[in-house]
């Protein structure tokens, strides 16, 4: 039995239908939203792609049954920043270089920016360390380190 339920996705309302409340978030973020900065990786949560905010914590989507979002506030990598005022981990992985193929980076930057509301200040090592699951395959590690530091020091 199909069911509509209302979520809070980057700072408006909106409806989504669905059959199982189990459904991954995902699946609506991308499918039914148009959503396409979280990404389907492991389907397992291991790998970081799919990583969004709940009421400013670092989720991964793909195992998060949308049935148990409620009225929590959902942000995406579009909610983030926008391309006339990004946030400022946009800007320094631009700045930094840190992107190559591109798949990883919205878990890169969605754990980031969640790690950065809460550490101010951040070590090399910190940052790693936060980062250790969130999966790179192209060896931009470096890049992203120093993103996140200079980011970190805009913030």
């Amino acid at each position: 039995m199909s069911q509509t339920l209302n979520l809070h996705v980057n700072g408006r309302t909106v409806s989504v239908t669905v059959d199982d409340p189990d459904m991954p978030l995902l699946y609506a973020l991308r499918d039914d939203l148009g959503l396409h900065g979280p990404r389907f990786g492991c389907g397992l949560g291991q790998c970081g792609a799919c990583t969004i905010h709940v009421d400013g914590e670092a989720v991964r989507s793909c195992i998060t049954p949308i049935g148990s979002v409620g009225a929590g506030q959902i942000v995406t990598l579009e909610g983030l920043g926008t391309a006339e005022h990004p946030h400022a981990l946009q800007t320094a992985f631009i700045e930094e270089q840190a992107v190559q193929c591109g798949y990883c980076i919205n878990g890169m930057i969605m754990q980031s920016a969640a790690f950065l509301a809460k550490t101010k200040k951040p070590t090399a090592t910190q940052i790693k360390d936060e980062l250790a699951n969130n999966l790179c395959r192209c060896g931009t590690h470096v890049r992203i380190v120093r993103a996140v530091q200079r980011a970190a020091d805009s913030i």
